[in-house]
């Protein structure tokens, strides 16, 4: 099992935080962003991780991990930054990780012994923190909804009611070579501008509306994203409440 980090962007809407180096070098509880990802990783026993750069890519290097470049990152989404690590993706099972999350071992652990082409982590107990976050939660949130085998249904169109979401995508997958291979399909067949606009939620409709199964494995809690300074100072208060530090924290099998 390998993995792969996508951190080509920016992240705009951290504002000056990210002026100096990228999102995932951010700090947070004493450690980056990225320091923490390593950490949850490794203690899931992946070794072999990859990192796709863009933005400021020169201060991205941290040692016994690879990287891929983006050199499109500023006018390209997130598919095209996973598409730079292909080398990868045809040859081996890869957990493929957004830059700007946090999460236990024990939800890579879920992916990685499910069987799947292609599989998803979502947050059965998404909305309390959405509520702490937005002043609205379905601001923010997508449209999420499983089938009666627990499979992913549909993903990312607006939700009008929080029955519409029954879960929160958390920008954790594992996509297997075969899974892969289908990607490839439904991207060859899209005209360059769409295929650069277009961001990971869209291409799971695609998959599912072309007929691929996508299995999803639950959590409750115990990760988080961060989007901005104020998802910086919630999560930092909340470092101090019991069940918060008890859930999120893994310090005794981090190895970062």
């Amino acid at each position: 099992m390998r993995a792969i980090i996508l951190a080509a962007g920016r992240g705009s809407r951290m504002g000056g935080l990210t002026e100096d180096h990228p999102k995932c070098l951010t700090p947070f509880a004493g450690r980056t962003l990225l320091e923490w990802q390593l950490g949850a990783l490794r203690a899931a026993g992946i070794r072999d991780i990859a990192i796709v750069r863009g933005y400021l890519a020169e201060s991205l290097n941290p040692a016994d991990c690879i990287w891929f470049e983006n050199p499109e990152w500023a006018r390209t989404n997130m598919v095209s930054t996973l598409a730079c690590a292909s080398q990868w993706l045809q040859r081996d099972d890869c957990i493929v990780s957004y830059s700007d999350i946090v999460y236990h071992p024990a939800i890579l652990e879920q992916l990685i012994f499910n069987n799947g082409e292609l599989v998803i982590s979502y947050d059965q107990e998404w909305l309390p923190l959405w509520r702490e976050r937005f002043s609205d939660p379905l601001e923010d949130a997508e449209t999420f909804r499983l089938r009666d085998n627990g499979a992913l249904q549909s993903i990312g169109d607006r939700a009008d009611e929080v029955t519409d979401i029954e879960g929160q995508y958390m920008g954790l997958l594992k996509i297997s070579p075969a899974g892969w291979r289908r990607i490839e399909v439904i991207l060859d067949d899209l005209p360059k501008a769409r295929r650069d606009r277009l961001d990971m939620t869209s291409l799971l409709q695609l998959l599912l509306e072309d007929g691929a199964e996508i299995n999803a494995t639950p959590t409750q809690g115990r990760w988080c994203e961060v989007d901005s300074e104020t998802d910086l100072r919630l999560y930092e208060e909340r470092l101090g409440r019991p069940n918060w530090d008890h859930d999120w924290r893994w310090e005794d099998t981090v190895t970062a």
